[in-house]
């Protein structure tokens, strides 16, 4: 909605500072009219003869009187918009009054367990910084001022906040937080912790963040503990700098000074945050837990219904692709979202899938299709004799076969190849183009919830902490 510049910035001071500081506004108005407007008496000198009438001048000989100089009036302030979000491109799809996002399902059950797989390994929970590697999803506890949603490009919604106002030239921009929010610990998020993050941000975060943001921001004030403003740097383009700073997290102030928290450094600790989960256990560099927390301030706000249903997300770390895949098969894991196309048309055939406990999906997204394939360069010598590019082609559709390893590695010998962890291939300069998106569609692959225990672990984990989804 509009409202008129004057009229709402005084009406938002007013409320922000109290009727003590309107009273002392309006009492410092009307003094300087009353200065202008009234000049003082010179007072009589006394015991002197009053002076004698002068005579009244000519308008030939008359001094002309110096005018004062004419009051302007205040350019009239730009107009503003009190909105629930904002867009990039025209108006927002949603209403104010909008009872949830189109594309979930408003009573979807919640409880269960979702697990992923993660490539590598992690040593800490802090992914700001460049000092270790932080864990998947060690800022799922902390949340912004606005956010997003999956069918909507350029909008963003309030979370943190409950409105924002800005001008239509967007120089400027006020959050209107909401006194519910709460971080997982109790604590109310206010203003203070919108601004101490931004603080972090700008001065300790990582470089390349810095930069940029350094070049978008001139000035952060709060004014009062569930507002903030930001204003903008005059030459910036104005495109989606509303989303730029109410998409930043917002730390809890009290836990950074009661743990001595440094966001520039690697930290064991993680996070406290007012996000609908928290964390729960992890065994470093190999698995993570995050729990839901029962007491989320923001389970029914339309932004968050039908969404964060499982009570638990777990990630399992894995050396590399293959490993990854070996223990979906044995049941290490419940998720998969499948990168490899020839994985997929040809390598779920294993008895968890042909019994029904893992189910194939397509799931069409409207991307346009990526492709996947080995290109070799046939400038090179060793790849024009035609029997090593079909050796090459054979190994990579019949993975792990005994023609491979046969006619492969004699290949190899032949042109004195040498074997590494991605076969022969690596050091005849292939080049890969790989995508994670086929025919315009996502793939993915769930297990089926299953009693059975898991009987076996994938091929570079001995430890069987994981089982199935029940």
């Amino acid at each position: 909605m509009k409202l008129l510049g004057a009229n709402g910035i005084a009406t938002r001071i007013g409320a922000g500072a109290g009727a003590g500081a309107g009273t002392a506004m309006a009492a410092l108005a009307l003094s300087a009219g009353l200065a202008l407007a009234q000049q003082p008496a010179p007072a009589p000198t006394t015991g002197a003869a009053p002076a004698a009438a002068t005579p009244l001048e000519t308008p030939a000989t008359a001094t002309p009187a110096t005018a004062e100089p004419a009051v302007q009036p205040a350019p009239a302030a730009e107009p503003t918009t009190i909105a629930h979000g904002v867009s990039v491109f025209g108006d927002l799809k949603l209403p104010p009054d909008f009872q949830h996002l189109a594309y979930v399902n408003p009573d979807a059950p919640k409880g269960g367990e979702i697990s992923e797989w993660q490539p590598g390994g992690f040593d800490s929970f802090n992914p700001f910084t460049i000092k270790g590697r932080g864990a998947a999803l060690s800022t799922v506890m902390l949340e912004s001022l606005l956010t997003g949603t999956a069918d909507e490009v350029g909008a963003a919604y309030c979370l943190l906040c409950e409105t924002i106002e800005y001008p239509e030239s967007r120089d400027w921009v006020i959050f209107h937080l909401r006194p519910e929010a709460r971080f997982s610990d109790g604590t109310p998020v206010t203003a203070q912790d919108v601004m101490f993050s931004y603080e972090q941000l700008r001065d300790k975060g990582l470089s390349s963040f810095r930069a940029v943001f350094a070049q978008q921001v001139a000035a952060a004030e709060v004014l009062d503990d569930h507002s903030i403003r930001f204003t903008f740097t005059p030459d910036y383009p104005r495109r989606d700098l509303i989303q730029s700073v109410g998409g930043l997290p917002v730390f809890s102030r009290a836990d950074f000074q009661a743990n001595a928290r440094e966001l520039g450094e690697s930290s064991a600790r993680p996070f406290i945050g007012s996000g609908p989960y928290m964390f729960e256990s992890a065994d470093m560099g190999r698995s993570v837990r995050y729990v839901r927390n029962p007491d989320y301030w923001g389970e029914d706000l339309p932004i968050n219904v039908g969404r964060n249903n499982f009570d638990r997300i777990r990630i399992e770390y894995f050396g590399d692709y293959e490993t990854a895949f070996e223990a979906f098969k044995a049941g290490a894991y419940t998720f998969r979202n499948e990168a490899s196309s020839i994985i997929w048309a040809t390598r779920y055939d294993f008895p968890a899938f042909t019994s029904g406990h893992v189910v194939k999906e397509e799931l069409a997204n409207g991307n346009v299709a990526s492709g996947q394939a080995w290109v070799m360069n046939l400038r090179r010598p060793q790849f024009q004799d035609p029997r090593v590019r079909e050796a090459l082609a054979r190994r990579h559709a019949d993975p792990g076969g005994a023609w491979r390893r046969s006619r492969t590695r004699a290949c190899a010998r032949r042109w004195g190849l040498r074997s590494t962890s991605n076969g022969p291939t690596r050091r005849c300069s292939m080049a890969s183009t790989s995508g994670y998106k086929a025919s315009g569609r996502t793939r993915r692959s769930r297990r089926r919830a299953s009693p059975r225990p898991t009987s076996s672990r994938s091929l570079s984990r001995s430890k069987p902490t994981c089982r199935r989804a029940s």
